[in-house]
Formats: C-alpha cells, sequence, structure tokens
C-alpha cells in the first residue's frame, strides 16, 4: 500500500511551506503533491524611522519594533504568513507609491525569489528518486512561476501541467485553470472552455477510471466548493445575521468527474470548503486553506491495487 499527501493553496507562506516539507518523516508517504495557488498576494513595507525603529502595517495593525532581532522577527512573522516584505526608508515608500509599475516588478522578482528558495529546500531535503513530488501553480499564479518550477524538473521535480504524469504508478491528470471568479485571477475560463480544457487532457488517457484527477477547480453543488456570497462591491452578504454560502465550484469537473468515474478527485481553490465528498463511486477532496494562521492542511490519500482506501483530512 502506498500513501500520498496532497495539499493546496499555500499563498506564500513559508510556515506552511516547511510544514510540508516535513509531512515525509511524520507519515511516510511516498508522494508529495503541493498544488495550486502557491505565491502570495502582498507586499508589506517595513519601514526604517531614523531612531532605531521600524513600522510596518499588517494582520490589521501598525506595528512598532526596534532594529535587531525585533525587526528581523516581525519579517519573519510576515513572510511565515504568506507575504513579502521590504525594509526600507520613507523616501523608498514614496517612491514605490507613485510608480506601480515598479511595485508589480519588485513583487514579481520576490515571488520568483521565494518558489526558487522552496524548489531549492524540496531538492535539498528529499530524495526525489525515491518519492513521487509534484508542484504545480494555480489559478492565481502568474505565469512567470511556471518557468521557474520547470527549471527543476531535471533534479526531479515533476511539472504536472499539459499532459499525464505518474503518481504512485497511477496516470494523473492536472489542471490550473478554475471557472469565472470575481478576482479575474490570472487563469480563469468559461465552463464551455473548462471542458474542452480538460477533455482534452482525458483522452491522453487509456482508462481515466483508473487516474487521479488533480482539477484545482472544485466540482460544483458539493460540499468542497461553498463560499460565501459576494454582493456588487464583493462584500459578504449576510442573511439574519449569518454570511450565506453559496456553491462556486466547476460544472466541467464536476460533470467530468461524474463522467469518467476517475480514482479520485483532488481540487483545492475555495479555502473555506475543505472536506470530501463522493460523485458516483469517486471520492473528491479538498483540504481548504489556512495559510494566513501558518496551518498545513493537507489529505493523507491509501492507494492499493489502483485504488483509493483510507483518506483522511490531517491538520497542524
Amino acid at each position: 500500500m502506498a500513501k500520498l499527501f496532497f495539499s493546496v493553496d499555500v499563498h506564500g507562506a513559508n510556515s506552511v511551506w516547511w510544514k510540508w516539507l516535513k509531512v515525509l518523516d511524520l507519515y511516510d508517504v511516498d508522494a508529495l503533491l503541493l498544488c495550486g495557488d502557491l505565491t502570495g498576494k502582498s507586499l508589506v513595507p517595513i519601514i526604517e524611522q531614523g531612531d532605531g525603529t521600524y513600522n510596518a502595517f499588517y494582520f490589521g495593525r501598525n506595528w512598532n519594533v526596534s532594529e535587531g532581532s525585533e525587526v528581523d522577527e516581525m519579517e519573519q512573522r510576515i513572510q511565515d504568513a504568506g507575504a513579502y516584505t521590504l525594509r526600507c526608508d520613507k523616501a523608498r515608500v514614496e517612491e514605490l507609491s507613485s510608480d506601480p509599475t515598479a511595485v508589480e516588478s519588485l513583487m514579481m522578482s520576490m515571488i520568483k525569489d521565494r518558489i526558487a528558495m522552496w524548489m531549492e529546500s524540496l531538492v535539498a531535503s528529499i530524495d526525489l528518486n525515491s518519492v513521487d513530488v509534484l508542484v504545480m501553480p494555480g489559478n492565481d499564479d502568474d505565469w512567470e512561476v511556471d518557468e521557474v518550477i520547470k527549471s527543476f524538473t531535471d533534479r526531479g521535480v515533476r511539472w504536472p501541467l499539459d499532459g499525464v504524469t505518474s503518481v504512485l504508478g497511477a496516470p494523473t491528470i492536472s489542471l490550473d485553470y478554475v471557472n469565472p471568479t470575481p478576482w479575474d485571477t490570472p487563469r480563469e475560463d468559461s465552463e464551455r472552455g473548462m471542458a474542452k480544457r480538460i477533455e482534452k487532457l482525458v483522452k491522453q488517457l487509456s482508462d481515466p477510471s483508473k487516474a487521479i484527477f488533480n482539477l484545482h477547480a472544485p466540482p460544483h453543488g458539493t460540499m468542497l466548493d461553498l463560499a460565501p456570497e459576494l454582493d456588487g462591491s464583493k462584500k459578504p452578504v449576510t442573511v439574519a445575521g449569518q454570511v450565506n454560502f453559496v456553491h462556486v465550484g466547476s460544472s466541467a469537473v464536476r460533470s467530468a468527474i461524474e463522467k469518467y468515474q476517475p480514482m479520485i478527485g483532488l481540487h483545492g481553490h475555495i479555502h473555506e470548503s475543505y472536506g470530501h465528498d463522493k460523485l458516483g463511486e469517486t471520492p473528491v477532496v479538498n483540504p481548504g486553506s489556512e495559510y494566513g494562521e501558518g496551518i498545513l492542511r493537507g489529505y493523507l490519500i491509501e492507494i492499493e491495487d489502483g485504488r483509493v482506501g483510507n483518506h483522511w483530512k490531517v491538520e497542524g
């Protein structure tokens, strides 16, 4: 019996990345998968005040810390929660505030540097000849991230997009795209487009029922795709004082799983809707995400003789 560990949506959180690397030692797994939305979303300046102190606004408040260990600890805390940091003076902040292009370029450089650092730590700490390791971007990730990950494939990291790869001997198809969101992220498509993308991948399988479907978007109308309903200003809709949740997953993903009945469906994207469900005979899972709190969420999945056995959610 072989075991895989599947996790998603780390969004740049260093703390979650290091925990993911330790899964091999904790659970003696045979495959490690980190699939979708690898990068962070914000750049936090840590501003030198000129009197030996620094100021940073994060976690919903202003922080004033002294130079030395205090500012070092604050920087690590912010990076552990998924953001990128820039130590600078007030003049640099004013300069960047008036130049959005420079901010975008700076952040992209930081994003690529962090992914490269993660990949270096991966190849240095895990024997990729004995463990199947798959790392994949998601809808929130910029296209430049792909090239960073691909540059490590000659060192054993598996690039799963654009074709079929093998995980524990099971043919695996992967898709980074999701159905349309309110956020206009880089990798979105219509349901019709999603269906075409999935079908193109499925055609490369000799027997889809023996495959793993690693599709970042969760299937619509399941326990995996419930998210807060948003109004026109992207604020949560409340009913009787409670946030109203609606299904936001992909109907194309659901249709493909119902039609082909793969071994298992691996999904993410909707952080709040962690759990498992079943479509026909196919189990589907979404580990969810609490990257901002530094919590690793994942599913341990046992595979034996081409079938999924026990699967359970772990976090910590």
